[in-house]
C-alpha cells in the first residue's frame, strides 16, 4: 500500500498471525513461566550478542516488493502471474523425464492432502503402518518390474541412485578395485553425477561402449541404460556373463514403465537395477522432487543404500510394518557408512505405488503399449519422409539422424528450430541427431502435429492425418522374444482389487487413518523442525505451470521459474549473509556433501591437495561423518564439555595438531544439545587460523532467522533444510531440500551440470539429476518467507525459542534437562534426560515414546544426541494448548514411572511397558493387565476428544530382521481383522 493509506485497507488474511501459535495473551504469560520480562529479552538471554545481526533482516531483490505484509491470496495472485511466465508446450525432451498422468484420486487425496504431506519419517512404526503398506508397495512394484528380490523404500534421483549403486559396488568389492565403467549412452546427467561422487574416492570412471569393452581386473562396476539416452533397446546377456566373470557387478539403470513389456533386468543378469518413478503419475515439476528407485540380490542387503521397509509382527502376534535393518543406517554407523543418505522421497514414492495399484499390471501395459504405438507410427513416418532412426528396436525415444539432403532441413538444430517455434521441443543430440520422447500424455493429434513439422509443413490445420494408419502398428506392439517380457508382474491382490474409484478412494484413506501426522497432534522432534505446512504454500505445488515443466526446457521459456528462483536465491542469501547460494542439492545429507565438496574444491585450487582432515565434534549428526568421508576427507573427532559444548581446548588441540591437513570442521549450530555456543566466533577463528574452513550445518536454522547469520559469525559455507526452516513439509520422509550457501571465495565451487553449464571453472560437478534439485517444491518456500517477511521471519523465531523455554520450564521438575547456556536458557530445542529411570523403574526412551502414542503424541527424538534422551522441538507453529497438552501428557507419564518406582506398578506389567495400546487389544473380551483399560487407553481427560488409536501394539524389530521380508506378504500372511 502507498504510505498514508488507512490501516482498514490493509490485507485481512496476513499470514503471520496464523503461521505463529501463540496469540499475543499467550506469549505475556509464557514468558512469565519463564520468568522473563519480554520476548526481546529472553532471546537476549538466550542468543549470544556478539553474533546478534546489527539490524533487522531486510529481503532483497526485485519483485515481489516485501515492505510490507503480504495477503495469501494477493501473493497467491502474484505468484500465478510469475508461474504463468512458464510456457507450457510439448516436449519431447525425455532424458529420465516424461509428462505424466497424475490420477485425479491421488493427487487430491495424497499429493493435495496433509494427513499424507505432513507426518515424519516413519521411525515410530506403530502410527505409521499406512505409509508403510504404501512403501512396501512401491518396493514390492519395483521388485516385480526388475524381477530382483529387494528393494528399498526410494532414493533422491535416477542420477543419485546409480551413484549410490556405483558405491555399492565398490563396497562389495571391498573398495579394492578402483575402475567403474559407464556406457557412453548413459542420460548425460547420470554420467555427470557419478562423476562427481566417484572423483573422491578415488574411482576412475571409464566412459564407452560396453559392448566392446575391456573388462579387466580393476572394473568393480559396469553401468548401463536400459532403454538407453538414444532409446535404443539391447541385449545385455552378454555383458552380465563378461562382467560377472571379471568379478564385476553389472548395474542398469531403467524406465519402470518400459519393463511392463521389456525383460526385467533381473533376468538377463543384472545385479542391481536403478532409475526414476518419475512417469508413474508425478509431475516433472522441471526436475523434482521424483522417488529414484534401487533393486538388488538379497545377499546385498547390508550394502544396500536408502531405507528399506519389511514386514515384522507386534507384541499380540499381528503382523506389522517397520523399517528393515536400520542399523545400515549412517546415524549409527557414521564415518563407516557408505551413504550418507538421511532423507528418502517417501511422498514421491507413495504417489508411484498409488498409481500402480491404480492402474494394475493390466493398466500399465496398456500405457505402455499405447506409447510404444505412437512411436512406431512415427519411426514409420519419419522414414517414409527420408529420415533415418538408426536403432532397430525402441520403447518412447526415437532417435532420428537428419541426412545432409533429401529432407526440408539441412541439419538437426535447424529442424528443432522449426519444431520449437511450433510450440515442440525437441532433444538436440549433435549436428545431425535429435530425439523425440513420447509419453503417456502424448496423443495422435501430436504425431499428427511432429510428422508435419519433420514434413515442413505448417503443424496446424490438418495437413497429416494418420488416423487409418495407426491400425498399421496394432500388431507391432509387443517386442520380439529376445527382448519381450515373458515373467508375470504385480500378481499381489492389492494391484488388482483398488480399481473402481470408490475403491481407492477408501483404500487411501484407510492407509491415512493408520498414520499420527500434523493434522492429529504436534510432532515435536527434535533437530526436525515439524512446523506449519500452510495450505497457501502448498497450493501452487500442483499447478500445471510449476508441475508440467521439463527440468532441460529452452531457458526462454521458463522465466516464471527463473524468476522465483532468483528471488529466493537473493533471500536465503539475506537469511545466512553468505554471498551465493546453490539450490541443486535435494537432501540435507546431499548439501553437507556439496558443500564439503565446495572447501575441498577450494583447497585443491590453491594447491593444498593434502588437506584432508575434517573435525566432527561428538555431538554432530550422523550425516556428518559420512558425508566427510564421501566428499574424500578424514574424520577426526573433537569432544564436547560437561555443558553439552564444543571443548574449545581440544579443538585447539586437534587443530594444532592437524594443522597442515587440516580441511574443515564441522559443527551445528544451535548446538545438537540445544544451546547457543557463546564460544562460536573463536572456534571458528581456531579453525581459519589453521587454515581450514568451517562448514555450518543448518539443521538448526530455526533457531537463527531473522537473528543472527551464519556468514557473519565465521562460517564459510551452511546448508538449509528447507523441509524445516523453510516449511517444505516432511512427507513421511522425503521430499527435502538442501541448498547451501556459501561465502564469496567458496562461489566458485559450487555445483555445475551438464544441461545448464556454468561459467564457473572451479565448479565441483553435479550433485542431482537437475540443475535445480527439486524446483517444484522450492515454491513453497518461496510463499513462506514471501509471506512472513523480514519481520515476520524474526518473530517466528523467537516464538520457537520461547515454545521450547516455556515447555523446559514446565518440564524441568519433572524430568532433568540436560544442558542449558550461559544463562539457563535453551535454544529452540532440549533434552531430557530419562537415564535414571533405566535403574528407578526398568524404563527406557522407548517405552515413553511408546506410551505417548496412547496420549496421541509422536515422541520427540529419541537418544540422539544422546542415548537414554529425549530431544524436544516445538516449533513457533504450535499453539500455548497444545504446548500445554504435551506438558501434561509428559508429566503424566513421570507420574506413571513414580508408580512403578514405588511400587505401586510392576516394572514388566504396566502402562509403558506394554504401549502403545490398540483399539483391539482395550476392547477385547479379556483383559489381562494390572491396570485398567482406561488408564490404558484414556489416560487424561482430553485424550478421548480426538483419540488416535495406534493401528498396531509395539513391533518386534528383531524378529523382522530376522525373517526379511521387503516385498507384500501373500494373504495368508495375514490374521482375519476381528
Amino acid at each position: 500500500m502507498a504510505e498514508g493509506t488507512p490501516r482498514f485497507l490493509a490485507p485481512s488474511d496476513v499470514f503471520v498471525r496464523r503461521h505463529v501459535g501463540p496469540r499475543r495473551r499467550d506469549v505475556e504469560s509464557m514468558l512469565e513461566v519463564c520468568e522473563a520480562a519480554s520476548l526481546d529479552e529472553l532471546i537476549d538471554q538466550t542468543i549470544p550478542a556478539a553474533i546478534r545481526m546489527d539490524g533487522p533482516l531486510v529481503l532483497g531483490g526485485v519483485e515481489p516488493r516485501l515492505d510490507r505484509p503480504l495477503g495469501e491470496h494477493e501473493l497467491l495472485t502474484w505468484l500465478g502471474q510469475l508461474a504463468s511466465r512458464n510456457q507450457l508446450r510439448r516436449s519431447y525432451i525425455g532424458l529420465g523425464y516424461y509428462g505424466c498422468i497424475v490420477p485425479p484420486v491421488v493427487q487430491r487425496n495424497v499429493l493435495e492432502n496433509p494427513g499424507w504431506y505432513t507426518a515424519y519419517t516413519p521411525y515410530q512404526a506403530e502410527i505409521a503402518q499406512g505409509r508403510l503398506e504404501a512403501l512396501l508397495n512401491f518396493q514390492t512394484m519395483v521388485s516385480d518390474l526388475t524381477a530382483l528380490p529387494l528393494a528399498n523404500a526410494s532414493l533422491l534421483d535416477e542420477a543419485t541412485a546409480a551413484a549410490e549403486a556405483m558405491n555399492m559396488a565398490y563396497a562389495i568389492a571391498k573398495q579394492k578395485r578402483s575402475v567403474f565403467f559407464v556406457s557412453h549412452r548413459v542420460h548425460p546427467q547420470t554420467l555427470a553425477v557419478v562423476q562427481t561422487r566417484a572423483e573422491p574416492f578415488g574411482i576412475t570412471v571409464r566412459v564407452g561402449d560396453p559392448a566392446t569393452a575391456e573388462l579387466d581386473s580393476e572394473v568393480f562396476g559396469v553401468l548401463v541404460q536400459y532403454p538407453d539416452t538414444e532409446g535404443s533397446v539391447d541385449q545385455w546377456d552378454a555383458l552380465a556373463s563378461r562382467a560377472h566373470d571379471a568379478g564385476a557387478l553389472l548395474v542398469v539403470a531403467t524406465d519402470l514403465l518400459a519393463l511392463t513389456l521389456l525383460r526385467a533386468p533381473g533376468e538377463f543378469g543384472a545385479d542391481i537395477a536403478i532409475g526414476s518413478a518419475q512417469r508413474f503419475g508425478v509431475p516433472m515439476g522441471f526436475g523434482g522432487p521424483h522417488a529414484g528407485f534401487m533393486a538388488t540380490r538379497e545377499e546385498h542387503r547390508r550394502q544396500m543404500p536408502g531405507r528399506i521397509i519389511g514386514v515384522s509382527k507386534d507384541a499380540d502376534g499381528q503382523q506389522a510394518y517397520r523399517m528393515a535393518l536400520q542399523t545400515r543406517e549412517q546415524h549409527i554407523r557414521r564415518e563407516r557408512a557408505t551413504s550418507n543418505i538421511c532423507t528418502a522421497q517417501v511422498l514421491l514414492a507413495i504417489m508411484a505405488s498409488m498409481y500402480a495399484v491404480w492402474h494394475g499390471p493390466e493398466g500399465l501395459r496398456r500405457i505402455a503399449r499405447r506409447v510404444r504405438g505412437l512411436q512406431l507410427l512415427l519411426r514409420a513416418e519419419l522414414s517414409a519422409l527420408g529420415y533415418q532412426c538408426p536403432h532397430e528396436h525402441a520403447f518412447d525415444t526415437l532417435l532420428v539422424a537428419v541426412p545432409e539432403s533429401g529432407t526440408p532441413f539441412p541439419d538437426a538444430p535447424s529442424l528443432a528450430d522449426a519444431a520449437m517455434a511450433q510450440g515442440m521441443d525437441l532433444r538436440r543430440v549433435d549436428q545431425f541427431r535429435l530425439s523425440v520422447s513420447l509419453d503417456e500424455t502424448t496423443t495422435l493429434a501430436d504425431i499428427e502435429r511432429l510428422v508435419a513439422v519433420f514434413a515442413g509443413k505448417p503443424a496446424e490445420g490438418g495437413t497429416v492425418d494418420l488416423a487409418a494408419k495407426a491400425a498399421a502398428v496394432a500388431d507391432q506392439l509387443e517386442f520380439p522374444s529376445v527382448h519381450a517380457r515373458s515373467s508375470a508382474f504385480l500378481e499381489h491382490p492389492v494391484f488388482h482389487v483398488h480399481h473402481a474409484e470408490h475403491e481407492m478412494l477408501r483404500y487411501v484413506r484407510r492407509l491415512e487413518a493408520r498414520d499420527l501426522s500434523l493434522t492429529s497432534s504436534m510432532i515435536a522432534l527434535g533437530s526436525c523442525t515439524m512446523k506449519l505446512n500452510a495450505t497457501s504454500e502448498m497450493v501452487p505445488v500442483t499447478w500445471p505451470t510449476l508441475a508440467n515443466i521439463h527440468p532441460f526446457a529452452p531457458a526462454q521459456f521458463v522465466q516464471g521459474y527463473a524468476g522465483l528462483l532468483t528471488s529466493l536465491t537473493q533471500w536465503l542469501c539475506d537469511i545466512t549473509g553468505f554471498a551465493a547460494v546453490s539450490l541443486q542439492p535435494n537432501a540435507g545429507s546431499q548439501g553437507e556433501y556439496a558443500g564439503l565438496l565446495a572447501i575441498r574444491g577450494y583447497h585443491r585450487s590453491r594447491g593444498d591437495n593434502h588437506r584432508r582432515v575434517c573435525l566432527i565434534p561428538t555431538s554432530a549428526h550422523g550425516t556428518n561423518p559420512a558425508s566427510a568421508v564421501m566428499a574424500g576427507m578424514q574424520v577426526v573427532v573433537v569432544k564436547c564439555d560437561a555443558r553439552g559444548n564444543v571443548d574449545v581446548d581440544d579443538l585447539r588441540v586437534k587443530a594444532d595438531k592437524h594443522a597442515n591437513e587440516l580441511a574443515a570442521l564441522m559443527v551445528t549450530y544451535p548446538s545438537t544439545h540445544g544451546v547457543f555456543e557463546a564460544r562460536i566466533r573463536e572456534i571458528c577463528q581456531i579453525v581459519h587460523d589453521h587454515g581450514g574452513q568451517v562448514y555450518l550445518d543448518g539443521a538448526n536454522m530455526n533457531a537463527q532467522v531473522g537473528l543472527c547469520r551464519p556468514g557473519d559469525y565465521g562460517a564459510d559455507v551452511c546448508h538449509l533444510n528447507l523441509h524445516k526452516t523453510f516449511c517444505i513439509p516432511h512427507g513421511g520422509g522425503g521430499p527435502g531440500m538442501g541448498p547451501i550457501g556459501v561465502a564469496l571465495h567458496l562461489a566458485p565451487f559450487l555445483p555445475s551440470h551438464p544441461l545448464a553449464p556454468s561459467d564457473s571453472l572451479g565448479a565441483v560437478g553435479a550433485v542431482a539429476a537437475a540443475p535445480y534439485g527439486s524446483p517444484l517444491i522450492l515454491s513453497i518456500s518461496w510463499v513462506y518467507i514471501a509471506l512472513m517477511g523480514g519481520s515476520g521471519l524474526a518473530h517466528a523465531t523467537k516464538v520457537a525459542i520461547l515454545n521450547a523455554n516455556y515447555m523446559a520450564a514446565r518440564l524441568r521438575d519433572h524430568y532433568p534437562l540436560l544442558y542449558a547456556g550461559q544463562n539457563g536458557r535453551v535454544a529452540h530445542e532440549f533434552i531430557l534426560d530419562l537415564r535414571p529411570f533405566k535403574q528407578s523403574a526398568g524404563i527406557e526412551p522407548e517405552d515413553v515414546a511408546k506410551r505417548l502414542m496412547d496420549y496421541g503424541f509422536h515422541a520427540p527424538t529419541m537418544s540422539f544426541p544422546v542415548a537414554g534422551t529425549l530431544m524436544i522441538e516445538p516449533t513457533e507453529s504450535e499453539s500455548r494448548a497444545e504446548l500445554d497438552r504435551f506438558c501434561e501428557a509428559m508429566i503424566s507419564i513421570r507420574a506413571e514411572i513414580a508408580a512403578i518406582e514405588s511400587g505401586q506398578q510392576s516394572r514388566v506389567d504396566n502402562p509403558l511397558k506394554r504401549a502403545p495400546h490398540t483399539a483391539a487389544v482395550v476392547c477385547a473380551d479379556a483383559w489381562d493387565r494390572s491396570y485398567t483399560r482406561q488408564q490404558a487407553a484414556f489416560p487424561l481427560p482430553w485424550v478421548a476428544a480426538a483419540k488416535f488409536w495406534p493401528a498396531v501394539g509395539r513391533i518386534d524389530n528383531a524378529y523382522g530382521d530376522r525373517n526379511l521380508v521387503c516385498t507384500c506378504p501373500p494373504l495368508d500372511s495375514y490374521e482375519p481383522e476381528g
